[in-house]
């Protein structure tokens, strides 16, 4: 149930079917690469939802990107917003998403770059009383304890690459500029501060370092089978996930619990 396709008098029933949960696709608008949409990970992230929506239903909130990718702002095309305004905004719209029924939001991230983002937004949330809980559900995938795992041929794979490419082909084929596809090397890593990545030592321009074109491993194998095969393997650990966090009662009882000792 998308929360746009509803009318105001279906509402209130899609929040009872959903039991009071809401999908809220968390994507960014940056460069895939030659090949690839500026929208790659807003696709994945809404065709996702769709498919753990047809497993579990829940309202499905509207395309969500305003979030962070300050490493690709050198980017033709790329859309970032300053750290304040993510939290701040995010802030509001759980506020509304939450008055309007659906007090169970879960994060649904279709983009690497916001990995740390939504695990301190989660922590976050003890900052003030709220009447909802946010979710961010990371389970581990069937994909990689099965079959499936094997059909990936590259080593290196982090963006733009077999997997995003398959993920395009099998959604949206004709948005995939397969003729663009580099073949010299131009995903690999540059390894430009390898010696403190050696050393585990994190700098927030690693990525720039390694991936400047924002290119990272090779889509020359890519097919839509194999995005297929991601798909039914993401949305089915994701509907198990969601139908745990539908029958959970005690994340909120001890949220009030905490709130109620901190005054």
């Amino acid at each position: 149930m998308r929360w746009e396709d509803l009318t105001g008098d279906q509402f209130p029933e899609a929040v009872k079917q959903a039991e009071s949960v809401c999908l809220l696709p968390f994507s960014c608008i940056e460069r895939h690469g030659h090949h690839l949409p500026l929208g790659t990970d807003m696709f994945i992230g809404r065709e996702l939802c769709r498919r753990v929506a047809e497993l579990e239903p829940a309202v499905i909130f509207p395309d969500y990107f305003f979030t962070q990718i300050l490493e690709a702002r050198h980017t033709p095309g790329t859309f970032g917003i300053q750290p304040e305004l993510i939290i701040s905004l995010l802030e509001n719209v759980c506020r509304e998403i939450a008055r309007n029924g659906l007090t169970k939001i879960v994060i649904i991230n279709a983009h690497g770059g916001n990995d740390h983002l939504i695990n301190y937004f989660a922590q976050i949330q003890l900052a003030s009383r709220r009447d909802y809980v946010v979710y961010i559900p990371q389970p581990a995938y069937v994909t990689e304890e099965s079959a499936t795992a094997a059909q990936w041929e590259t080593v290196v794979d982090g963006h733009a690459g077999e997997r995003e490419t398959s993920m395009l082909l099998a959604i949206r084929p004709a948005l995939v500029k397969l003729e663009s596809l580099p073949s010299d090397g131009e995903g690999m890593p540059l390894g430009r501060l390898k010696q403190l990545g050696d050393q585990g030592t994190y700098v927030g321009i690693w990525w720039y370092a390694d991936h400047p074109t924002h290119y990272c491993g090779d889509g020359r194998p890519a097919t839509a089978e194999k995005g297929e095969a991601w798909f039914v393997d993401r949305s089915r650990a994701l509907a198990r996930a969601l139908r745990t966090i539908k029958d959970d009662k005690d994340s909120r009882r001890l949220q009030d619990e905490f709130f109620s000792k901190v005054g």
